[in-house]
């Protein structure tokens, strides 16, 4: 029989997809006095020109995309709590059009991404109170590898970069047990 055992922290990432500065800010400011400052975030970009326009109508302009991680690291366990706690900050931004700001947390071990979800597929598996989690990338022949469901710019060269450098700091935390 094994042995239970705590489950060992990770990195918390955050993907926004916004169009408004403002709410942007606001909503940052709300995720970094929960969870402490960031350390890494990649650069704006075009989700919209680059990706899809599927959110635009809902977020009142073109998407527009920043991914983070945060400084310190988080019981994975938290998952379901936090994706309900970014769905309560997305509803205090939200409009008649729908939500001005779209907040997706994930996890990243030394050897995968995790993403919470409150949709429903068969390659997500339920957490709590109707929050789901996919793997969305594994690390493995020296690189982050995709899946037949990984989001396209989850797959990108950019955010794979950014994956990189997380990862590394995140093989640091862990070697030094924070």
């Amino acid at each position: 029989m094994g042995k239970i055992l705590p489950f060992e922290k990770e990195k918390l990432l955050l993907g926004v997809l916004y169009s408004d500065d403002e709410i942007y800010a606001s909503a940052m400011a709300i995720m970094r006095e929960k969870f402490g400052d960031t350390d890494f975030e990649t650069e704006e970009f075009s989700f919209s020109d680059e990706f899809s326009t599927y959110y635009d109508g809902e977020l009142g302009g073109k998407a527009r995309r920043k991914i983070f991680s945060f400084e310190r690291t988080v019981n994975p366990s938290r998952q379901a709590e936090i994706k309900k706690l970014t769905n309560d900050i997305e509803a205090s931004f939200s409009a008649e059009s729908g939500r001005l700001i779209n907040l997706d947390p994930g996890f990243m071990s030394h050897g995968r991404v995790m993403l919470a979800t409150t949709k429903p597929s068969g390659f997500r598996f339920p957490l709590e109170d109707g929050i789901y989690t996919e793997l969305t990338l594994y690390f493995a022949s020296g690189k982050w590898q995709k899946l037949p469901w990984t989001y396209r710019d989850y797959q990108s060269e950019r955010v794979q970069d950014f994956l990189n450098k997380v990862r590394k700091k995140y093989l640091e935390q862990r070697k030094n047990r924070e």
